[in-house]
């Protein structure tokens, strides 16, 4: 453009900047161009100005000696120094501004947080008729009513207000919110309730028994002594000095404290055993009935030599599904009766007669029988004869199947007696292919042979009442073996879980995994139990929580938002 405008009187020469600068009129940063244009004549430079100007550009005089570049670039170099040196001091003077700043800007953000909180209650009340008083509506504890009085007087006293706050006590029919005092160590427990649904008001809190309960729970589907006692040293020590130390693992179910009461010495001493014995057989048995075999019970968990046994998970698996079962069927009794304190509160007595009893009937008679069989075969049946102890799932089943064959009993009389009574001639007749009366003549058989007709008839109605029977009775049997093959693999309402493959497979990771994949089992089973199995047999929670105003509600954390 310079060259055809000025016909080529002018000495054109640009260069790229190295460094990207900031536009003064838009403030992006971007390429810049430095021309330097030689002109002859007046003329020409208005030329030159009028092209610079069309396309923007920043145009600075050019001295035309060198003693003047020399004296022009000088005072710029100082003039940039000063600038910098302004720029350095205006930086680290705004640093310390902003440091003294962050020292304040948390008390700062609390301090706003809280006149939002106080302006968006005050946003909650209404003005009355004057508009000059604020009226609101709140639910408070009796218990803390002389408190709220006691505030409002303050209140009134320090803001200097003409008229002085009161408080009146309003009738509603509104349900009241549940309140419920905690401290550090409940607060715990009772966030578990409250997971599940807050209480009505006046409703029995199980928090008051899940302190106990749930612990309990745990530590019995946890299972395992010597883990429990890892995580109680991790519990301790993580409040204690709040880290998370390494602990070590036992491996087995029962540490060997006391020593067993299983002496295998016993067994070559009384010549039973024999060294040829060890060499030939890789697993032995031992019987309790040899003198000095068996000392004694454990006095506490599992004997130790069970480790060493065969059969060591089929007697435990046992043994923990007995124990399972009476804890839960005690922890089920507990919460339905818990539920007649609610039926007395809520003034609904028809719930005792219509769902109380008939639920603790039903309970007692099925699994209540069932903790005392487990009971009455620990108490009557001991190591020496335990071979001859019937099966506590066998009488359960046939409980409700009534077999015809006989069965092994717990103790007598426990088969009942069959009802015997003189039946008609006909009834006998389809019964029995003989005559059962004694003296009976031909005569006898001659007239039974006119009513042939009638007896096939009784016989083809009687057969058909025994094939609906058993029909019945096969079906009841594949239902009832289906129910109990798929309640005992999968966990019972309290079965103890056994995850013998996820053991398996952690058994190569580290101790903290694996307790923490235990201890969450645990965990979320106990919190099943109270839910499903003792909480919903009285527990409504159908209420809602009392919220009252705190700043402790206030989150304290702030972001880019709350310092903006």
């Amino acid at each position: 453009m310079l060259w055809r405008a000025c016909k080529g009187y002018t000495i054109l020469t640009y260069a790229e900047l190295d460094e990207c600068l900031e536009d003064p009129d838009t403030g992006e940063t971007t390429k810049w161009f430095v021309f330097l244009v030689s002109y002859w004549g007046e003329q020409i430079g208005q030329k030159v100005k009028k092209i610079c100007d069309c396309y923007r550009c920043h145009v600075y005089p050019y001295p035309s000696t060198v003693d003047e570049r020399i004296a022009v670039i000088e005072g710029l170099n100082v003039r940039i120094q000063d600038l910098r040196t302004v720029l350095h001091k205006t930086e680290d003077y705004l640093r310390q501004v902003l440091c003294k700043a962050s020292e304040s800007i948390y008390t700062w953000v609390i301090q706003v947080k809280k006149m939002k909180a106080i302006y968006h209650v005050l946003n909650l009340c209404s003005f009355d008729v004057t508009n000059k008083c604020l009226i609101a509506e709140v639910w408070c504890p009796v218990a803390d009513l002389q408190n709220l009085r006691h505030a409002l007087e303050e209140g009134s006293r320090k803001s200097g207000a003409t008229i002085s706050s009161f408080m009146n006590t309003i009738p509603t029919t509104q349900p009241p919110p549940t309140l419920i005092r905690t401290n550090k160590f409940t607060s715990g427990f009772q966030n578990i309730v409250d997971a599940y649904g807050v209480g009505n008001y006046g409703e029995v809190n199980p928090a008051l028994y899940t302190i106990i309960t749930f612990p309990f729970l745990f530590a019995v589907m946890f299972g395992d002594f010597g883990h429990g006692l890892l995580m109680f040293i991790f519990a301790l020590l993580t409040i204690l000095y709040e880290n998370h130390p390494r602990l070590r693992r036992s491996q087995d179910e029962s540490l060997n404290i006391f020593g067993s009461g299983w002496n295998v010495s016993a067994m070559f001493e009384q010549n039973v055993w024999s060294l040829e014995d060890l060499k030939s057989h890789q697993l032995l048995m031992l019987d309790p009935n040899v003198t000095g075999v068996y000392n004694g019970a454990y006095p506490f968990g599992i004997d130790p030599i069970w480790n060493l046994a065969s059969n060591r998970l089929s007697f435990l698996n046992s043994f923990k599904m007995k124990m399972s079962v009476i804890l839960g069927v005690a922890h089920m009794t507990f919460g339905v009766v818990l539920g007649v304190f609610n039926h007395l509160h809520f003034k609904k007595k028809y719930n005792i007669y219509l769902v109380f009893l008939p639920e603790l009937l039903f309970m007692m008679c099925i699994f209540g029988y069932l903790v005392f069989m487990i009971f009455f075969k620990w108490l009557a049946y001991s190591a020496e004869d335990s071979t001859t102890a019937p099966s506590i799932l066998i009488q359960f089943i046939n409980m409700f199947l009534f077999p015809g064959g006989e069965a092994d009993a717990f103790y007598t009389g426990q088969r009942g007696y069959k009802l015997i009574r003189k039946e008609s001639e006909e009834e006998l007749s389809l019964l029995q292919p003989h005559d059962v009366e004694e003296g009976s003549s031909h005569s006898d058989s001659g007239h039974r042979e006119e009513d042939g007709e009638e007896v096939l008839k009784a016989k083809r109605r009687l057969c058909s009442f025994l094939l609906i029977n058993s029909g019945f009775s096969q079906l009841s049997e594949v239902l009832w073996q289906m129910v109990m093959r798929v309640g005992l693999r999968v966990d019972t309402t309290y079965g103890v879980l056994l995850l013998v493959p996820v053991l398996a497979f952690f058994a190569a990771l580290t101790v903290f995994i694996l307790l923490v994949m235990e201890g969450l089992s645990a965990f979320l089973h106990a919190i099943r139990l109270h839910w499903v199995e003792f909480q919903y047999k009285f527990y409504t929670g159908g209420g809602y929580k009392f919220t009252p105003f705190s700043f402790q509600h206030i989150s304290l954390h702030f972001n880019k938002d709350d310092i903006a």
